[in-house]
């Protein structure tokens, strides 16, 4: 993986663990010489995934909708920083700077982002390794609920087998290296990739 989109919440959430893990997350990615593309903040655990990246010396991509950048959010010592129109765009750039996903805890727009990739996924267009870095178990009852639609029926075993957890940065990251992709769909041909 030589760049990895990170979606995660705008807020620092109530717990300290959720920024230093994001910190330590863009400082683990950096020495890595992976590069971080994210939504462009300066606020939440968002910056704090570009500040822990930027202090280890790693490229910081900020991908941010036009309206987000008229109310100042932005961080302002990213490596780039691209503005798109929307919030549609902003998603399809971000998923064409990067080769890997991770999910950070977050709320509505985070996960929002995250199921849309891993919906992608599912259907055949991109065979990115989909992370999540469950910070104190956060995300243990969504985790639960996608077993449950499993077990319904509404969602098959290898997909739901294509999202890799772990609560430790390091075992995430090897998790996703590890990653092997699903064979694309018989109605997919590798070149509509």
């Amino acid at each position: 993986m030589k760049s990895i989109v990170v979606f995660c919440g705008s807020s620092e959430g109530s717990e300290q663990e959720f920024t230093s893990d994001a910190y330590a997350l863009g400082t683990f990615l950096a020495k890595q010489q992976i590069d971080v593309v994210y939504g462009g903040a300066k606020i939440g655990i968002m910056g704090q995934v570009a500040q822990g990246a930027l202090d280890a010396q790693g490229t910081v991509i900020g991908v941010i909708p036009e309206f987000l950048k008229l109310r100042e959010v932005f961080h302002e010592s990213l490596t780039e920083l691209i503005v798109t129109r929307n919030m549609h765009e902003r998603k399809l750039k971000m998923h064409e700077l990067s080769d890997g996903i991770i999910m950070l805890p977050g709320g509505y727009g985070t996960l929002e982002e995250f199921f849309e990739m891993l919906t992608w996924g599912q259907l055949g267009l991109h065979q990115y390794p989909i992370g999540i870095l469950n910070t104190n178990g956060f995300y243990d009852e969504l985790l639960t609920m996608l077993k449950k639609m499993v077990e319904k029926g509404f969602v098959k075993q290898e997909n739901y087998d294509m999202i890799l957890a772990d609560r430790t940065i390091a075992g995430l990251i090897a998790k996703m290296e590890k990653y092997q992709p699903l064979p694309l769909p018989k109605w997919i041909k590798k070149e509509q990739l």
